[in-house]
């Protein structure tokens, strides 16, 4: 369990040290990956969602025996938004820049993994 409490506390921490600031920086992504970003709704609701799920990862390494099935929303999450941005990618729809920010997510994801196998069931 140690294990796991530290991949999903390191998780939360990093996340919420990335993801906040991005809250003040709706312009400068806009200016650095043009066009110019216009559905502030779609970019502020991202940026919710998932700090949101900074603080789940964080109730994770509370306890994780305990939060176990929640391991594999967490494992979906990371997967999903990789999928994403990879396929984005291949399409010719992101620049090299903007996939990047995707490659800390695969390892948390792969780190998810190994944190669900090694924590034991409590049922």
């Amino acid at each position: 369990m140690k294990f796991a409490r530290i991949v999903f506390l390191v998780a939360g921490v990093w996340g919420l040290t990335i993801v906040t600031p991005l809250y003040f920086l709706f312009d400068y992504v806009g200016r650095s990956y043009p066009p110019a970003l216009t559905h502030p709704d779609v970019y502020y609701g991202f940026v919710g969602v998932t700090l949101v799920w900074q603080i789940a990862f964080l109730t994770i390494a509370t306890n994780p025996s305990r939060y176990r099935p929640f391991m594999l929303a967490a494992i979906l999450e990371k997967g999903v938004y990789v999928a994403t941005m990879v396929a984005l990618y291949m399409m010719g729809e992101l620049q090299l820049g903007q996939f990047a920010v995707a490659w800390p997510d695969s390892v948390l994801g792969m780190l998810f993994v190994a944190a669900f196998v090694k924590t034991p069931d409590v049922a």
